[in-house]
């Protein structure tokens, strides 16, 4: 990788271009049926109930359980601990169509009495209010733009002498390809969105920053030390120097995630997995847009202000 060299500033369209594309194809996807954006009870309200069972249950035979006793909107997913000791089945309701305590004493017995054989026992029950649960969801989003801000202020005064604010604003479009990124990855794989996406967002934005920062230290130090240079050549140095120790980082960083995609889809555990894989798509995302979107998008600006100010005087 030593001898590999990189024009990042001529790549920048076609790296736009395949994220366009990407964004394009999980719009399409949003619209159909069956796929489309998935909110959590925390986020949109709603009622969670998963039993514990021995033996094998199929999933058609508790949807159809269920029916009989919910006449709403529903979805079940099975998981197992880790030690392999409990299997459970969630039932989920999202949105208005939460269950009363009646009704689920009703579906706790109906339950009961289908799977007689598997020992079928309430493993716990959380219930959610629409207004509670958005609540707590503008209050995720102010979260994140919150720490959008920081970034920006932090960028801008550590950078201050390369350009400060452009170099921030530019970090930040950064950023923002890599959000786009893993909530697509939520349509794509049906995740619903959860308070772990929101752990995966403010995660990224660290994450993916801290590959920027590390490009933009090494433009600082070549500046100094190439004055005479044109700014695109700097930037481009710059990216290729810092080109192994990112893709390494990112790299080893990947493989461990991956190893908890691996572990939540062995054990179907769909918490671990509404974290692990748009974590995972980040990841690459982040290394990414840090090497591709970031430095090349500041050129871009560097330039613009350099061909405007030559305008200005030559008037």
């Amino acid at each position: 990788m030593r001898n590999i060299k990189i024009d990042f500033n001529k790549t920048l369209k076609k790296v736009l271009l395949a994220y366009a594309v990407i964004f394009l194809a999980g719009i399409v996807f949003i619209f159909i049926p069956g796929f489309g954006v998935k909110l959590d009870i925390n986020f949109g309200g709603g009622t969670k109930i998963a039993y514990s069972y021995t033996g094998d249950v199929k999933d058609a035979d508790i949807e159809d359980t269920v029916k009989g006793v919910l006449d709403k909107s529903f979805t079940v997913s099975k998981s197992t601990s880790l030690a392999g000791d409990t299997k459970t089945f969630e039932i989920a309701l999202v949105g208005k169509n939460s269950v009363s305590a009646e009704k689920q004493e009703e579906l706790t017995k109906a339950l009961t009495e289908k799977f007689s054989d598997n020992t079928i026992e309430l493993y716990n029950s959380n219930s959610v209010s629409p207004t509670v649960a958005g609540s707590f969801f503008t209050k995720s989003i102010v979260a994140v733009v919150i720490t959008a801000l920081f970034v920006i202020i932090y960028v801008g005064i550590r950078f201050r002498r390369i350009g400060g604010i452009s170099a921030a604003v530019t970090a930040l479009c950064a950023l923002v390809f890599d959000v786009f990124i893993t909530f697509f990855t939520c349509v794509f794989f049906k995740l619903q969105l959860d308070s772990n996406y929101i752990a995966v967002v403010l995660t990224i934005l660290g994450y993916s920053l801290n590959d920027t920062i590390v490009v933009y230290d090494r433009v600082r130090e070549n500046e100094r030390l190439m004055p005479d240079s044109e700014i695109g050549d700097i930037v481009n140095l710059s990216i290729n120097t810092t080109l192994k120790r990112n893709v390494v980082t990112s790299l080893t960083t990947f493989v461990a995630v991956m190893t908890i995609v691996a572990v939540s889809e062995l054990f179907g555990l769909s918490t671990l997995r509404t974290f692990a894989v748009p974590m995972a798509f980040g990841i690459v995302s982040g290394a990414v847009s840090s090497l591709f979107i970031a430095g090349p998008l500041w050129v871009l600006w560097k330039r613009h202000k350099a061909k405007k100010a030559d305008n200005t005087k030559k008037k």
